[in-house]
């Protein structure tokens, strides 16, 4: 790094400065979080709510490019560093799950196609980018942490953004111009391989939580993406059910299209009790203090993606009963949801009132 980019994020840099330049990969969790919970309360009939949050994470989203553009400026060193930083790295997908998201927001909130299909466009060509540049720069560096170290719920945000990209070219296919066939297929073929790549990642966090220690500061919000990576999952498959009648070939695979998505929502459901007690565990039994971090929005983000998914998956089964879930869990997701933001808030007024830099 040169010695002008040091001077200008060094200590006496502007906490503006300092915070732009640590900013996190994943902190267009923030975006994901809010676009579907806002979703999420749209399906649920909470129109007043899902558009004031649609016209939030509308500032949200045009805020985090901004923050990124000036980090790549100020700080690229730093910026290119997190690439390959097996920790960090994965956070970039953030940015393509939140592109496909506010897209989704687009087309469902404010009956927009065309600038969902920017978005989508956008968010496709992202996805191709850092799926091979993140995990080329992974695979090709010499100094690698141990498994316990290197390995969180983060690494399946991969599996998110590539499943987010089929959610929404499903949802574009009917209202496209033409290419119909072309777009489930596409949709399809992500949705299918999005999958593969879970199983890869949830089999090595799996054994991580079985064979190595786990200690309380090791269970971060992130691991809450085992859920919400199935719950995407399982939302991606229903709305390619709902896409069928564009595409011949889901019409014939329909029986498979629908038994992985079931098995999709079944693997999501497993993970809720499972890390609600892993939560407990950390914040009550090993007395971990709860205090606001970017990776919550991490953990909001699965709660209102299972609250969407059921509610889509009721419709593509014919399974009406499976509708009394989301009717519970959008509440809890817009809790989880205003407890994050106020959160921020907070870290945000302390840090003024003390001159420091929040955490980013």
């Amino acid at each position: 790094m040169s010695a002008g980019v040091e001077g200008e994020i060094g200590p006496a840099a502007s906490p503006l400065r300092r915070v732009v330049a640590g900013l996190s990969p994943a902190y267009f969790a923030m975006v994901m979080a809010t676009g579907i919970v806002s979703i999420a309360a749209k399906l649920q009939g909470l129109t007043v709510v899902a558009d004031a949050l649609f016209w939030l994470n509308l500032a949200f989203f045009a805020t985090l490019w901004l923050l990124y553009a000036a980090r790549l400026w100020s700080a690229p060193d730093r910026f290119f560093a997190d690439l390959n930083d097996h920790n960090r790295g994965v956070g970039y997908f953030t940015s393509v799950a939140a592109t496909c998201v506010l897209g989704n927001q687009f087309v469902l909130i404010r009956d927009a196609p065309r600038t969902a299909s920017a978005l989508w466009v956008m968010g496709a060509a992202l996805w191709l980018v850092l799926l091979y540049t993140v995990f080329t720069c992974l695979t090709i560096k010499q100094k690698k942490p141990p498994l316990a170290q290197g390995l969180n719920g983060g690494w399946l945000l991969p599996v998110v953004a590539t499943q987010s990209v089929s959610v929404l070219g499903s949802l574009l296919a009917g209202r496209s111009a033409g290419y119909h066939e072309e777009i489930v297929f596409f949709s399809l073929v992500m949705w299918l391989g999005g999958g593969m790549l879970y199983i890869w990642i949830i089999a090595l966090i799996f054994y991580r939580y079985t064979f190595f220690t786990l200690e309380p500061q090791d269970l971060t919000p992130p691991y809450w993406i085992n859920m919400g990576a199935m719950a995407i999952s399982t939302l991606a498959g229903a709305v390619l059910v709902g896409a069928a009648p564009h595409s011949a070939l889901v019409r014939e695979m329909l029986p498979f299209v629908k038994g992985f998505t079931l098995l999709f929502w079944a693997t999501a459901t497993f993970w809720i009790p499972m890390l609600l007690i892993l939560g407990a565990w950390r914040h009550v039994a090993m007395r971990f203090p709860v205090r606001y971090d970017p990776a919550y929005w991490g953990a909001v983000f699965p709660l209102g993606m299972y609250t969407a998914a059921t509610h889509r998956l009721a419709g593509a089964l014919e399974t009406p009963f499976l509708l009394a879930i989301p009717r519970v869990a959008v509440y809890l997701a817009l809790a989880a949801w205003l407890a994050t933001l106020v959160g921020l808030g907070h870290t945000l007024i302390k840090a003024v009132a003390g001159r420091r830099v929040p955490q980013t």
